[in-house]
Order: C-alpha cells, then sequence, then structure tokens
C-alpha cells in the first residue's frame, strides 16, 4: 500500500496560520472563552497547584483568558523567557501579570526577569499547557519552529501533564515528527476533549 505523501511542516505553518488568520476576531474571543472554560473544568487542571502557562500572540488562543482563571484561584503560574544566550526557556512565577510582564522577543509579553522569582526545581510543574500551530488526535504537536518547549521538557525528570489548547481548525489527520518531538496527552478544542492516543 503505498504510503501518503506527507507534506512538510513549513507547508503545514502556513496553511493553518493562514486559516486562524482568516477567524474574525469574535469567533477567535468565543472559542478562546469556550477553551479557557473547558480547561478549568480538566481533573488534571483542578488537582494540580502549579501550573505552566503561555502569553499568546497572533492569532493563537487567548491564553491570557485562562491564565486570569488560573490566577483567581490562587494557583501557582510559570510563565517562559527566551533566554537569548542558551536559546533555551527560562521559567519565572508570576503573580501580577500587568507588573511582571513585559512584550519580548515577537512581542510576545514575558516575564521581567527583576520582577520575578525564577522557578529553580521545573519538576515543580505539574500541569503545562503547550503553544503550537497544529495537533493530531495522537498528540503530534507542530510548534513555531524554534524547539523551544521540546528542549524545556528534555530538561525536566518528572514531566507534568501536557495539554494544547486549540482551536478545531489547527486539528491534522498527521504531521511529521523527529524523535525529539515531544507529545502531548489532552487537547482541548472549542468543540470537544481530546485525550491523545498515543
Amino acid at each position: 500500500m503505498p504510503a501518503l505523501p506527507q507534506t512538510s511542516k513549513p507547508d503545514i505553518r502556513k496553511k493553518i496560520l493562514a486559516l486562524r488568520q482568516q477567524l474574525p476576531a469574535e469567533t477567535r474571543a468565543a472559542y478562546s472563552q469556550t477553551i479557557a472554560e473547558r480547561l478549568m473544568q480538566q481533573p488534571e487542571y483542578q488537582n494540580t497547584s502549579a501550573i505552566l502557562g503561555y502569553m499568546n500572540f497572533g492569532t493563537e488562543f487567548a491564553s491570557e483568558v485562562w491564565i486570569t482563571k488560573v490566577l483567581a484561584e490562587g494557583k501557582k503560574l510559570a510563565l517562559p523567557r527566551v533566554n537569548h544566550h542558551t536559546n533555551q526557556l527560562d521559567l519565572f512565577w508570576v503573580k501580577d501579570p500587568e507588573f511582571q510582564l513585559a512584550a519580548g522577543l515577537w512581542g510576545i509579553r514575558e516575564p521581567i526577569v527583576e520582577r520575578c522569582e525564577r522557578v529553580s526545581a521545573l519538576n515543580e510543574v505539574e500541569f503545562a499547557l503547550l503553544p503550537g500551530v497544529a495537533f493530531t488526535k495522537k498528540g503530534a504537536r507542530l510548534g513555531y519552529g524554534g524547539g523551544f518547549y521540546d528542549k524545556l521538557l528534555a530538561r525536566m525528570d518528572r514531566r507534568p501533564t501536557l495539554v494544547a489548547a486549540a482551536f478545531e481548525l489547527q486539528i491534522m489527520e498527521q504531521i511529521p515528527q523527529e524523535a525529539t518531538d515531544v507529545k502531548v496527552e489532552w487537547i482541548i478544542t472549542e468543540q470537544k476533549t481530546i485525550k491523545c492516543s498515543a
């Protein structure tokens, strides 16, 4: 049986980003609200106290909606900052996004080092929300091409529950994968919660 021709990662990125761009802003906002509420109901989220989130940019899921809820529930929130010397992500505890964050790389809001406590033990993180361009129902994740999260997760001895928040249009049949690509366990969309089958 002939193998299906693989679409390249850059082609998938281009296609999905274009589709996401076409969603009207109010639709994106409504979807983000629904996804944030679904995330809060996830038992894996409810049973943890230390969370890794991210600040959204462009047309992706509006994670700040969810982050506001996480902080309101009194959970510990870690956010990433790109370290330009190591080309890796450093994590910082954030309690007050307005005061502790500033626009960094690509205009993404990230922790201000002087105003945040650095996460010294990465293993404290129990639940991680990962950004991405595209996902499959088996948990394959296509990021933006920097490999930042794969490198971060490789540094953790104990892996947190890995979850993605995405719009339904970001779910694909298949995505080319490398050995270093980390899969997510759950994907939450505006329509459903997907338990990824390895």
